[in-house]
């Protein structure tokens, strides 16, 4: 698996995501995406699963120590003594000694960031997580949090595909050396892969779409992407993607589809979003 250098920590540029796997059908997916070799497993607090995720890793018989694994802090838990206890929890549903990586899953504005800040710190120091990080901050947020932390953040997981502009988040992830993580990283799928852009790129590879599209991904320095999927040649399928390499001017073509700066995921919680660049 191809990993990303940042802060210290070595990423997988993809992973398997799991919100809404659930169950057996969660761990029997986890299992088959560490046979086909995915080394990179993202869940979350409020995903209820993470319990099926760690069953998932250990049937696979794949060594703890060879998968790095993600999970979040909800965003009523980010407070002081709120979130260590979140991480604690999340370990023992796992069944797991420590995290590779944990992130706040939101920013919550009712909950000062340099509490939370050095609450994720206190976890990192105590062993619980090798390394930490945050999730849907934009810029400005971002830069806020890298400054209030004292030990390096490592990712900021945001959704990201080729019709969101993310250019100013990544601009500041790539500022702190940190990896930009995409979810949602295929958009919706079929009016994504219906573009020229990305079509034309499929049949001059002979890859499908959805290649295509995350390939543009780890191609971009410091870029990783969990696609979802719950059919498992399809996990097959978002893992073969590096025996290609996309051209200057495809990578160029794919990147001007931004310009749609379509949203998927904006909730009510949501922080004051960047603007397009």
């Amino acid at each position: 698996m191809h990993n990303v250098m940042v802060n210290g920590a070595a990423i997988p540029v993809i992973g398997l995501g799991t919100w809404m796997l659930k169950g057996e059908m969660c761990s029997e997916l986890v299992a088959h995406a560490l046979s086909l070799g995915y080394r990179h497993l993202d869940t979350g607090s409020t995903y209820d699963n993470e319990s099926d995720v760690g069953e998932g890793l250990r049937f696979s018989g794949v060594p703890r120590d060879d998968v790095f694994v993600t999970t979040k802090v909800w965003l009523t838990d980010i407070a002081p003594g709120d979130l260590e206890r979140s991480a604690e929890e999340s370990l023992k549903r796992l069944e797991l000694d420590t995290l590779d990586l944990l992130l706040i899953h939101w920013p919550n504005p009712e909950i000062p960031l340099a509490g939370s800040i050095k609450a994720l710190n206190a976890v990192r120091d105590s062993g619980m997580a090798r390394h930490i990080g945050v999730s849907n901050f934009p810029s400005v947020m971002l830069a806020e949090a890298v400054h209030l932390s004292d030990a390096p953040l490592v990712a900021n997981q945001v959704e990201y595909h080729p019709f969101l502009d993310q250019t100013k988040v990544y601009a500041a992830c790539r500022a702190a050396n940190m990896a930009m993580v995409a979810y949602a990283p295929l958009g919706r799928g079929e009016a994504l892969f219906k573009q020229p852009a990305i079509g034309d790129a499929a049949r001059r590879h002979g890859k499908s779409s959805a290649q295509i599209v995350l390939r543009w991904h780890v191609q971009q320095k410091g870029g990783v992407a969990i696609p979802r999927s719950e059919r498992k040649e399809r996990l097959a399928e978002n893992i073969d993607v590096f025996d290609f390499e996309l051209s200057g001017g495809e990578m160029i073509a794919i990147s001007r589809l931004r310009s749609r700066n379509l949203r998927i995921y904006d909730r009510d919680y949501s922080p004051q979003w960047d603007e397009p660049a």
